[in-house]
């Protein structure tokens, strides 16, 4: 059954609140990102199974939880997704990083694929698809198709602002995967963009135009 986890806590939410303002530059756009991702990264992580573990205190032998060596890989959808990477390393520092390259035509509003790169050992580890939009869900659901044809079997999807039109849209390719975001907006309007939203993620984060 699909979900969806709309991660509300208090600091997300002033975050993105600041990213939404127009007069947000892209070095405050950009921290403000890697931060957001590292709060989400949590939320994400919370079923990752625990083993019991013996380690030694300076005062005693104690027993404690470990993570039970759950291999992770991060996939970021390019290029607005490398926004959302760092972050997550920092509470991950061993995850895998692969590359989708995915583009939105302006015309049909549909997915163009032109780069995937993934780590060797895709079919054992979780993943975590990073874009900071799920709008008309067209490129997330393609990511996550190829993804599956190259193995991978453990797949959560990890945006910051989302469409209802490009939930519904996603999860009816893919109903077992997982979405989590910061907020669902309203809408999209009729060239695809998500409102109120931010604008264009990846202008904004790169300073494009």
């Amino acid at each position: 059954m699909n979900k969806v986890i709309v991660t509300d806590h208090p600091l997300i939410q002033h975050k993105l609140s600041i990213m939404k303002d127009k007069n947000t530059g892209s070095k405050d756009f950009r921290e403000l990102l890697e931060e957001i991702s590292m709060l989400m990264c949590y939320e994400v992580t919370r079923n990752f199974p625990l083993e019991e573990v013996e380690i030694e205190t300076p005062l005693c032998t104690s027993k404690t939880k470990m993570l039970t060596g759950k291999k992770v890989g991060i996939v970021p959808i390019l290029r607005a997704g490398l926004g959302m990477v760092d972050g997550m390393l920092k509470l991950i520092p061993v995850a895998k990083v692969g590359h989708i390259g995915l583009y939105r035509d302006p015309e049909t509003l549909k997915p163009v694929e032109y780069y995937c790169k993934l780590p060797m050992d895709i079919t054992e580890r979780e993943i975590i698809v990073t874009d900071p939009m799920l709008a008309t869900g067209g490129s997330a659901a393609d990511a996550v198709t190829l993804l599956k044809e190259k193995g991978a079997k453990n797949i959560k999807l990890m945006c910051l602002l989302a469409a209802p039109e490009g939930i519904e849209a996603f999860h009816k390719v893919h109903p077992e995967v997982n979405i989590y975001v910061a907020h669902i907006d309203e809408y999209l309007n009729d060239h695809g963009y998500i409102v109120p939203g931010l604008g264009d993620a990846g202008d904004r984060i790169f300073g494009t135009k």
